[in-house]
C-alpha cells in the first residue's frame, strides 16, 4: 500500500508539474524592452500608461500621447502610434499556448496578431458590418484559412478582447507531422472558431517559415492598433 501511495503522489506531482505553466507577460508597462521591431528605422511602437484615445478631429488616428490631452493613468499599453511603421515580435518564442490580450484600433484601422509570427488572427475595425458580408480581411478571420462566423466588433475606440487557445505544428525528424491549430478563438466572449487547422502559414508573416516554436507578433505596418493586458500561458 505504501508503494502504491508513493506512485500515486509521484504522479500526481508530474501531472501537476505539467499543468502548472507561469503565465509570461510579454510587455513590462514601461518600455519595449523583450520585443524586437522588424525595422527600427519605422517603427511607431511606444510605451504608454497615459490614457490612448482616439482624436477628436480625426478618429481614425489616435490623440497624440505626447500632448497633455491624455493625463490619465490607466494599465499599461503598448501602441503603435502611426501608420507606416512596422511589425514588433516578442524576443521569447512559443509553442502550444493560451493567449488572452486587449486591443484598440481607431476607426477604419488594419493590423494582425500573429501567433508564432506566422499564422494571424485579423484585426481590423469591422464595426457595423453584416455577418453575410465578412470576409477573411475582418476582424477574428484566420487569415488565409477562416472567415468569422459573425460579427462580434465593438465600435472604434474600444476596448476588445481576444481568447486563443493554439497548437503549434508538430516535427518528426525535421518534417512536419500535424498542421498548426487554433483551437479556439474567442473575440469579446463570442467563440469565433473551433479546431481550424492551418495548413501553411500566413502571407506576410515573419519568417515566411513553419517550425516549432516562434515570436508573438503584431503587425504594425498598416495602422494603429494597441495592446494591453497581454498575457501568455504556455501549454
Amino acid at each position: 500500500m505504501f508503494r502504491a501511495l508513493v506512485c500515486c503522489l509521484a504522479v500526481s506531482v508530474a501531472v501537476a508539474s505539467a499543468d502548472d505553466k507561469k503565465p509570461v507577460e510579454p510587455f513590462n508597462g514601461k518600455d519595449l524592452t523583450g520585443w524586437k521591431l522588424k525595422d527600427e528605422k519605422k517603427s511607431k511602437w511606444k510605451a504608454t500608461s497615459l490614457n490612448v484615445e482616439l482624436d477628436a478631429k480625426n478618429p481614425t488616428q489616435f490623440a497624440d500621447l505626447t500632448g497633455t490631452t491624455n493625463t490619465v493613468l490607466v494599465p499599461a499599453q503598448l501602441v503603435n502610434t502611426k501608420s507606416g511603421g512596422c511589425d514588433i515580435f516578442t524576443e521569447e518564442k512559443f509553442g502550444d499556448l493560451h493567449l488572452e490580450l486587449e486591443f484598440m484600433v481607431p476607426k477604419g484601422s488594419n493590423s494582425g496578431i500573429y501567433l508564432m509570427g506566422e499564422y494571424e488572427v485579423q484585426v481590423l475595425d469591422s464595426f457595423g458590418k453584416a455577418d453575410d458580408k465578412l470576409t477573411q480581411g475582418d476582424l477574428g478571420a484566420l487569415y488565409s484559412a477562416a472567415k468569422p462566423p459573425k460579427n462580434a466588433s465593438k465600435k472604434p475606440g474600444e476596448w476588445q478582447k481576444f481568447v486563443i487557445d493554439f497548437r503549434a505544428p508538430k516535427f518528426a525528424d525535421g518534417k512536419k507531422v500535424a498542421n498548426a491549430k487554433f483551437v479556439k478563438v474567442v473575440l469579446n466572449d463570442v467563440v469565433l472558431h473551433e479546431n481550424v487547422e492551418m495548413k501553411a502559414h500566413t502571407p506576410g508573416g515573419l519568417t515566411g517559415k513553419e517550425a516549432a516554436t516562434g515570436p508573438l507578433m503584431f503587425q504594425g505596418d498598416h495602422g494603429p492598433v494597441a495592446f494591453r493586458g497581454i498575457k501568455i500561458v504556455p501549454k
